[in-house]
């Protein structure tokens, strides 16, 4: 037996802003001096991004028009956690139920009562009541359903979620899941100016995904199985990502080691997943890789022996979103999704995400066409 991901929705906020806009503003903000902001900008360019979406109007704005940042020169009083987690609370649930719409109206046979299990992941922002319970009232979902959370987990979060997804689909053929990742990481803007934090302030931006796991394939278009999942961990790079709750937001760890980590990890990965499997490295032609950077995607590549091209779905969504921790590997998957044609039914699709551990995950799926 085996499950299938149906559907997948994504929304992100209105606030499109270019990437040399932002690197204004966190230049001004971080009150650098001509040399480090003309290093600052060269950062902004190298990343492959071209535009980021954000919760707060404000990485687009001049100071002095901000509504969440205070208007003054060095930004203080700096926003505390309270203060994020209320930015947090107003924005996640408006964008979760967009993209729960665009999932679900890709399978008109099935409507919000026929869920059975609802899994929320997020790692930027929590509370209680929370975006599980909202999810549920807004959008008339059967007040029994089978909640579950999965925070704090960072990049790699929605393998776990489906590998959740796949286990209530195997207990209960009648399951209908759906899996929503909501990540506003733009809240988390840290006024700090080392290397880790500059790195990370370049890359992250605010999205959702949502998702439909079934035991059945979907009735309209493609879906696919979700064959298997691998997981290692790299202890070596404890350090070099991680994600911790401080006074004035959460502050990500992100060195430029990261990519040294997963070139050393992601050969033995890949094996772990198809040693049992009848599929080898050079059978799959379609990949879903979390951009997690530039330099990531390049060095799985020489890893991997892949082609720019072969990893062109990831390329899409770090240019036009940056990264989007758990969300991501979901928006990939939908470009990937939204490209498919009948010749490719019964092809197989790599996936790999990564995060704080440093943990690398892998899975295998396969395209099915109804």
């Amino acid at each position: 037996m085996t499950s299938y991901l149906c559907a997948i929705g994504t929304a992100t906020p209105p606030h499109r802003i270019p990437q040399p806009q932002i690197a204004t503003f966190m230049a001004e903000g971080l009150q650098l001096d001509a040399a480090d902001t003309r290093k600052l900008r060269a950062l902004y360019r190298v990343t492959g991004i071209a535009q980021r979406h954000s919760v707060l109007a404000d990485y687009g704005r001049a100071n002095g028009d901000f509504d969440f940042f205070p208007n003054t020169p060095d930004l203080e009083p700096f926003p505390t956690v309270g203060q994020r987690m209320a930015a947090y609370r107003q924005y996640a649930l408006p964008l979760s139920v967009e993209a729960v719409h665009n999932c679900l109206k890709q399978q008109p046979d099935v409507t919000p009562a026929d869920i059975t299990h609802l899994i929320t992941v997020s790692c930027t922002g929590m509370y209680a009541p929370g975006l599980d319970i909202e999810l549920v009232e807004k959008l008339g979902l059967r007040s029994n359903v089978r909640r579950t959370c999965v925070n704090f987990m960072g990049c790699y979060a929605a393998f776990n979620a489906l590998k959740l997804a796949q286990a209530f689909c195997l207990a209960d053929p009648n399951a209908k899941v759906l899996l929503v990742c909501t990540e506003l990481c733009t809240i988390h803007f840290q006024k700090n100016k080392e290397e880790d934090h500059l790195v990370s302030n370049a890359l992250f931006g605010d999205g959702s995904a949502a998702a439909l796991v079934q035991a059945q394939p979907a009735r309209h278009g493609y879906s696919l199985s979700l064959e298997a999942f691998h997981c290692e961990l790299e202890p070596d790079g404890r350090a070099d990502m991680a994600w911790h709750i401080n006074d004035f937001g959460f502050e990500m760890t992100l060195s430029s080691y990261v990519p040294k980590m997963i070139q050393k990890g992601i050969r033995q990965l890949t094996e772990g997943l198809l040693r049992k499997l009848p599929v080898k490295l050079r059978d799959i032609h379609a990949f879903a890789i979390h951009p997690g950077g530039r330099k990531i995607l390049e060095t799985i590549e020489q890893e991997l022996g892949l082609s720019a091209h072969d990893n062109r779905f990831a390329y899409q969504v770090l240019r036009d979103y940056g990264n989007m921790s758990s969300a991501t590997v979901l928006f990939v998957l939908h470009e990937l999704l939204q490209s498919l044609t009948p010749t490719e039914a019964g092809a197989p699709v790599l996936s790999f995400a990564f995060g704080p551990g440093l943990t690398l995950e892998a899975m295998l799926l396969q395209v099915h066409l109804a």
